[in-house]
C-alpha cells in the first residue's frame, strides 16, 4: 500500500561540539548531543487527518522539517507522496505546504493580499487563479476587510490567518500544520479547525499532518493520533482506541494547597502514574493520578492531609487523551 507519508527507523541526532576540555563521555557519546528522533516508524494514509501529540522538545517539529525536506535525517527512511526525502526532494516540494503557529513570515511593506499572491507565484499558479482563490480564502478566514492592510499593521492573530491562507492557496496534496491555532482566539481557532477538517474530508486525496498541544483539538479533528515523547512514538491509533487503552485505569484529579512533597505518591500501591501542575494565580496544586486500583484514593488523600494541605476539589473522570499521555509519559503536555 502506498502511503502519503511513511517513515522507517527515522532518527535525527543533533551533535553539539564542545571544547575538548569540557567534553565528557556518557555511554560513548559526548555530553550535549540531542537525540531529537529515535527510530520513528509512521504510516499516514492518503486522505487522512493525522495528529501528532507531544510536549515541547518531543521531536514533532524536527519530524515535520524532515518530511518537508528542510532537514536531513541522521539515519532511517522517510517518504512523502512516494518520494524519498533524501534522494528525491523536488517532487515532494511541489506537492506539499507547511504552516507553523506563531510565524512572523511576510513582508511588512506589502499588503496581506500582495504577500499571499507573491507566495503563490513561487509555485507557478496563474495570477488570476491565485487572486480568485485568495479572495475566496480571505472571506472564509475573516480577513477580507484587511486585504489591503500592510502586514506590519495587522495583529498576530490576523497574521496567522494570512499564513493559513498561504498554506491553502497552493492547493497542496499534503499539508503540514505545526501548532496552527497557537495564540488564536476561540472563534479564529474554530474557523481554522472547521476549514481544515472540511478540506480533507470533502476533497479526494488531501492529507494533513497536524501537531498540536491542545488535546481537545486533536480529539475533535484527527482520524488517528501518534503520541511522541523524547523522539519516540509511544502509541498510534484512533482517539477512541487510545482512550480505551487508558480505560482499564481510573483517573483521579485533586486540587489542593501547595504540597512540599509529591514523591511519596509514587510509592502508593495502585498509583500507576501521576502528574503535578501548579496554579500560581489560585495558589493551588493540581494532581492527576492514573490508578490501577481505586483503593489507592484513601492513601492519596491521607498523604495530602498528612502535609496539612486543604483539599479544594476532587473528581473521577472518564479517560481522555490527556490521561493516555500522562499514563505513558508521567506528565501533561503543559
Amino acid at each position: 500500500m502506498a502511503y502519503a507519508i511513511e517513515t522507517k527507523d527515522l532518527s535525527r541526532l543533533f551533535r553539539r561540539k564542545l571544547p575538548l576540555f569540557k567534553r565528557r563521555k556518557s555511554e560513548g557519546e559526548p555530553v550535549g548531543d540531542t537525540q531529537a528522533l529515535d527510530k520513528v516508524d509512521l504510516q499516514v494514509n492518503e486522505g487522512e487527518l493525522f495528529g501528532l501529540l507531544g510536549p515541547n522538545g518531543a521531536g514533532k517539529t524536527t519530524l515535520i522539517k524532515i518530511l518537508c525536506t528542510l532537514l536531513l535525517p541522521s539515519s532511517g527512511y522517510a517518504a512523502v507522496a512516494g518520494h524519498d526525502v533524501t534522494k528525491d526532494p523536488f517532487p515532494i516540494r511541489r506537492q506539499i505546504n507547511m504552516v507553523s503557529g506563531g510565524e512572523t513570515s511576510g513582508y511588512g511593506l506589502l499588503t496581506v493580499r500582495e504577500n499571499v499572491w507573491m507566495f503563490s507565484q513561487f509555485y507557478g499558479i496563474p495570477s488570476k487563479t491565485a487572486k480568485d482563490k485568495i479572495d475566496e480564502l480571505m472571506k472564509v478566514f475573516g480577513l477580507w476587510d484587511k486585504r489591503n492592510e500592510k502586514v506590519r499593521g495587522i495583529s498576530t492573530g490576523q497574521r496567522q490567518k494570512m499564513n493559513m491562507i498561504r498554506g491553502f492557496v497552493t492547493d497542496p496534496s499534503i499539508l503540514f500544520l505545526d501548532e496552527p491555532t497557537l495564540g488564536l482566539d476561540v472563534n479564529a481557532a474554530r474557523v481554522i479547525r472547521e476549514y481544515v477538517h472540511d478540506w480533507v474530508k470533502k476533497q479526494k486525496g488531501k492529507t494533513v499532518l497536524l501537531t498540536t498541544h491542545y488535546m481537545a483539538e486533536a480529539d475533535l479533528m484527527c482520524d488517528r493520533i501518534a503520541i511522541i515523547n523524547k523522539g519516540q512514538v509511544l502509541a498510534c491509533d484512533t482517539p477512541e482506541n487510545l482512550k480505551k487503552k487508558a480505560g482499564q485505569d481510573s483517573t483521579f484529579r485533586l486540587e489542593v494547597d501547595p504540597l512540599k512533597q509529591t514523591e511519596p505518591f509514587s510509592a502508593i500501591a495502585g498509583v500507576r502514574n501521576f502528574s503535578v501542575n501548579s496554579d500560581i494565580v489560585k495558589n493551588t496544586m493540581k494532581l492527576t493520578f492514573i490508578l490501577s486500583d481505586e483503593s489507592a484514593v484513601s492513601d492519596i488523600m491521607s498523604s495530602v492531609m498528612a502535609q496539612g494541605a486543604k483539599i479544594h476539589s476532587l473528581q473521577k473522570t472518564e479517560p481522555t487523551l490527556e490521561d493516555v499521555f500522562v499514563a505513558m509519559c508521567g506528565r501533561t503536555l503543559e
